[in-house]
């Protein structure tokens, strides 16, 4: 018996080692798989890989060590139809040089600092420090030489029990942007036979510091290069936002949505609002507002938002562990780029959920801090859970 039970594990390790399992009797399915190939070098001479997952629903995630950057997410249809849904580039240039001049971080992953300080100045242990004005007046997402502009490390990669993963690592040095401490950050994606897209971001730093780290994916459901947004269905599970002035910094007020067009608590269409003339959505030429997720930040992902489109079928949600979570509508895409699709990426194309700390955290005390300390470990997690039911 016990060599019989031997046998059958190698035989299963076989299977595993290529690709499948067995179920039952007389059924395989394909385990979600991880792949890594070359894919071009920076304009500096720094090599970039492509990492591809995959898994057994016909969902593919690749990534490009530039900047962490998630290039191509495909998924199917109602119909089985599988395309891309989010925007970006089939070349190293379209991010390296072309879109970098607009600063529109396709896919990236943002740090230090996600989202803006007023006047890129912040405070950290009642010191004052400064990073770059990048959105004048004031600094958006981490300095001139942010995370989305370096070259991570393929630490490992692999497929364990949630799915295939890889696992990028970043140090950025002391004094990096203007941020204080040599900060060690990890990022694991993850993309298992459950759908499920996770981000999840470990960090260390060995002096205080701040961070705020997201993602910046522009998603468009009925593929990229599609057209507009707009007749895209979208709830977000907030009962409150954080206004701004007319540069984009929180006023510090916490206000409640209803009555607003920020009110996303029951499914709306996005373009129903979209042109209002809410000082709020001009002052941004659409949606760019931090949502305060409803339930207790720090701990498990709960959900932060659900968009469908009702022309594909295609639905996902947003989980996440962190308090915030920014729409950003794609206000500044101005037909200066074109996509994988060759189509002209314009104002309304996408939409971007970037999970998050709050807009200028440092400057605002009664916020969620952002700071980090030695010995402390920044450690959240965002799920993006796709489906075509």
């Amino acid at each position: 018996m016990a060599c019989m039970l031997a046998s059958n594990l190698r035989k299963m390790s076989l299977l595993a080692s290529v690709g499948l399992f067995t179920v039952g009797v007389g059924h395989a399915v394909a385990a979600p798989t991880v792949s890594s190939a070359p894919w071009g070098t920076t304009p500096n001479g720094k090599a970039v890989k492509i990492l591809t997952l995959k898994n057994d629903h016909a969902v593919t995630v690749r990534i490009i060590t530039y900047g962490g950057i998630i290039q191509s997410v495909e998924t199917p249809d109602r119909n089985g139809h599988v395309q891309d849904v989010v925007l970006g580039f089939d070349t190293l240039k379209g991010y390296t040089v072309d879109s970098a001049q607009g600063g529109l971080f396709f896919g990236a992953v943002i740090g230090r600092y996600a989202n803006r300080l007023a006047k890129g100045n912040f405070p950290v242990e009642g010191k004052e420090y400064h990073t770059d004005v990048t959105a004048p007046p004031n600094a958006l997402h981490g300095g001139k030489r942010g995370f989305d502009k370096q070259v991570w490390t393929l630490e490992k990669s692999g497929v364990g029990a949630e799915g295939a993963y890889v696992t990028l690592k970043l140090v950025s040095p002391n004094g990096d942007q203007g941020f204080p401490g040599t900060l060690t950050t990890h990022l694991t994606y993850t993309l298992g036979n459950d759908d499920e897209l996770s981000l999840h971001y470990v960090a260390t730093t060995d002096a205080p510091t701040v961070l705020n780290l997201t993602n910046h994916s522009y998603w468009n459901l009925n593929g990229e290069g599609s057209g507009s947004i707009e007749p895209e269905v979208l709830q977000i599970n907030a009962d409150s936002f954080t206004p701004t002035d007319a540069t984009s910094i929180p006023t510090g007020q916490v206000a409640p949505v209803a009555g607003t067009p920020f009110d996303f608590t029951k499914p709306t269409v996005i373009g129903d609002r979209l042109r209002s003339n809410d000082p709020q959505m001009m002052y941004a030429r659409g949606y760019d507002i931090n949502w305060v997720v409803n339930g207790a930040y720090g701990q498990a992902p709960r959900l932060a938002g659900k968009v469908y489109d009702p022309r594909s079928g295609r639905s996902m949600e947003v989980l996440t562990s962190q308090p915030g979570l920014q729409v950003y509508t794609s206000n500044s895409l101005n037909g200066g780029y074109a996509g994988i699709s060759g189509h002209a990426y314009r104002q309304g194309d996408a939409v971007a959920f970037e999970a998050e700390h709050y807009p200028d955290s440092p400057n605002h005390p009664s916020f969620p801090t952002t700071e980090l300390k030695p010995g402390e470990t920044f450690d959240y997690t965002t799920i993006f859970k796709f489906s075509n039911k």
